[in-house]
């Protein structure tokens, strides 16, 4: 029986775990992964106390961190439910082999995150890996000195536009809303990114884009949009395409707690759940601001909160 399993070893996940173990809690952290979206980020330029890092370099520091204080990681594994027993939890998770492992645990902290929106069109599944990505941190550097597009409205979008601009010949910066709209167009972006884009003068902003279809044989060649302002149906030539519209919380797996449509976990003010000792931090909540500082502070109170509620607990 552990006192606390702790599901993500991102941002939120590493928090908790720092706390966790500095109040001697027997705690186990259970992630497919090491760093989640934050080693997908790119620059990074409002972490405290640090100008500029990169996604990649910031994640590895938070998980070095985890492991001054010795908190086993169990990695490469995918959570599949948590069981409810009684005044304890059992997680499920399995492996790539499909190994099956669980441990039983006093309380969870689900610190899961979130992933990629798909944008649902034409062709995208077929040419998903064929030119199309979700991480432009990853695949960006495959596209030097070809023509590329981003698709998106957000801080993501721009901020793959701008590094773009520094690989690409040519990049195609395409959003749904009208260059009259909210922040010229980029409602979700900090006003300093969308400045900096505006500068390069190989980025081409499209405005008033729906999105209809990605089109290729075997990789990826055009986009086609409708402009809504007319109904007119364009296509743009590209080798790649960068897709950022949005990210989906990483919540199937679990029932118990209150979930909103989106599949955000509903958490209070102390990161509790509607199911008793499970807690949730960071991306996968409700919490409205998505930002690594929030979900560091996020992670610090779910441990809290968890600690407060183990400290009260009776055996099973």
């Amino acid at each position: 029986m552990h006192d606390l399993v702790i599901i993500g070893a991102a941002a939120a996940g590493s928090s908790a775990a720092i706390y966790a173990a500095r109040r001697n809690l027997d705690t186990v952290i259970i992630t497919k992964d090491i760093g989640g979206e934050v080693a997908l980020s790119g620059s990074v330029e409002n972490w405290p106390s640090v100008p500029k890092i990169n996604g990649f370099e910031l994640a590895q520091l938070f998980h070095k961190h985890v492991q001054e204080y010795k908190v086993p990681t169990e990695l490469g594994l995918e959570v599949t439910k948590i069981e409810q027993k009684e005044n304890y939890h059992i997680v499920h998770a399995k492996d790539l082999a499909n190994n099956e492992k669980q441990w039983e645990t006093k309380a969870v902290i689900i610190a899961s995150g979130i992933h990629p929106r798909s944008l649902g069109v034409e062709g995208e599944e077929e040419l998903r890996g064929k030119g199309v990505t979700y991480c432009t941190v990853c695949d960006g550097p495959l596209f030097k000195g070809k023509v590329t597009a981003t698709i998106g409205a957000g801080n993501a979008a721009v901020e793959s536009a701008l590094m773009m601009s520094e690989i690409a010949k040519k990049v195609y910066l395409v959003t749904k809303y009208g260059e009259d709209a909210v922040n010229g167009g980029f409602p979700r972006a900090e006003n300093i990114l969308i400045e900096k884009v505006r500068t390069k003068k190989n980025v081409e902003i499209i405005y008033n884009a729906d999105t209809q279809a990605l089109l290729g044989e075997n990789m990826i060649s055009h986009i086609r949009y409708t402009d809504t302002t007319d109904e007119s149906s364009h296509d743009i030539e590209v080798n790649g395409v960068m897709v950022h519209v949005g990210m989906v919380p990483n919540s199937n797996f679990v029932d118990c707690p209150k979930k909103l449509p989106s599949g955000e976990i509903e958490v209070n003010n102390i990161c509790q759940t509607s199911c008793t000792g499970i807690f949730a931090a960071g991306d996968v909540t409700n919490i409205p601001y998505k930002q690594i500082s929030i979900a560091v502070g996020h992670g610090a109170t779910a441990a809290l909160a968890a600690i407060d509620y183990i400290n009260r607990w009776e055996g099973k």
